[in-house]
């Protein structure tokens, strides 16, 4: 009999593969816990590869990185489905999928779109997502767009144009502008500054045919769909939890303190996607961009 040993390189690659696995799959129960994907994007990546990342993630793990789902209620659910707490995702049979299926779509129901569009299109999402980015890219290569210009009362960030990426003001002016119903939303945006949507270039440029898109947050974008129920809402999302992470950290406009605030606040953000009509994955700016353009499209038909 052969008493040949594994190479030690292998066992170090070996090694290696596991861990970057492990990483992986943590990172996969991050976006599923900060709800940057749904979980039935995740099963269908599993069912459809069983060697794949989410295919390898335990059905015990999976559930626990739902919303709202603890270790007791964890187990309840396992018994109802009639699945093996040692099961993984990608080795469940065809009947522990179907159930598996179904108690998703019950719990996590997709958001169905509106038959009808406006011209008014609304684009929020988490802070650092790259709302303001794909909405330059807009301006830049889609004139026929109308952009919203919003007001706030925070400084200009560098390279910030007055009048081009906002309305840049102090307080006394934003009071005006709100006493005298000049803004269709505002709000205060992580505890400090106040962001709001002036109403007259809008009702301007929808009485002219044109398709209006408004780049704004989770606030102004309830309260803009309150004032106007046909508006189109498009959420957009990070890649992943440790890309949004990452793109705050590697902009350094924020401290550490404002950062930590503002990732607080994205967790509360990416909570509520499901309110709006459609989501697109910022991975690409010029793909983003281009989705929403399509959807800016579908509107004028």
């Amino acid at each position: 009999m052969s008493d040949r040993k594994v190479p030690e390189v292998d066992r170090a690659a070996a090694a290696r593969r596991a861990v970057e696995r492990r990483r992986a799959r943590a990172a996969l129960k991050r976006d599923l816990t900060m709800r940057v994907v749904a979980p039935q994007s995740i099963t269908a990546q599993a069912f459809d590869d069983a060697e794949s990342v989410a295919g390898s993630m335990r059905i015990t793990d999976f559930l626990l990185a739902l919303p709202a789902i603890g270790v007791g209620k964890r187990d309840r659910i396992l018994a109802e489905l009639d699945i093996s707490p040692v099961k993984r995702l990608g080795g469940l049979g065809v009947r522990q999928r179907v159930t598996l299926q179904r108690w998703l779509d019950e719990r996590f129901p997709a958001q169905t779109p509106r038959s009808g569009r406006s011209r008014l299109l609304v684009l929020a999402g988490p802070t650092a997502v790259g709302k303001g980015t794909v909405a330059a890219h807009i301006r830049e290569n889609h004139p026929e767009i109308h952009l919203s210009v919003s007001a706030t009362t925070r400084p200009p960030r560098p390279g910030e144009i007055d009048g081009v990426h906002y309305f840049f003001v102090d307080d006394a002016e934003f009071d005006r502008l709100i006493a005298e119903g000049a803004l269709l939303e505002y709000a205060v945006v992580h505890n400090r500054s106040r962001y709001g949507t002036p109403r007259a270039p809008i009702d301007k440029a929808l009485s002219e045919g044109k398709t209006v898109l408004l780049e704004i947050d989770l606030q102004g974008a309830r309260q803009v769909h309150a004032a106007e129920p046909s508006a189109t809402l498009i959420f957009l999302l990070p890649p992943s939890w440790d890309e949004l992470v990452d793109r705050l950290v590697g902009r350094g406009t924020e401290d550490d303190e404002e950062r930590a605030r503002r990732l607080r606040t994205a967790k509360v953000e990416l909570a509520a996607q499901s309110e709006f009509d459609y989501r697109i994955v910022n991975e690409d700016v010029a793909t983003a961009a281009r989705e929403v353009v399509e959807l800016s499209e579908a509107t004028a038909r």
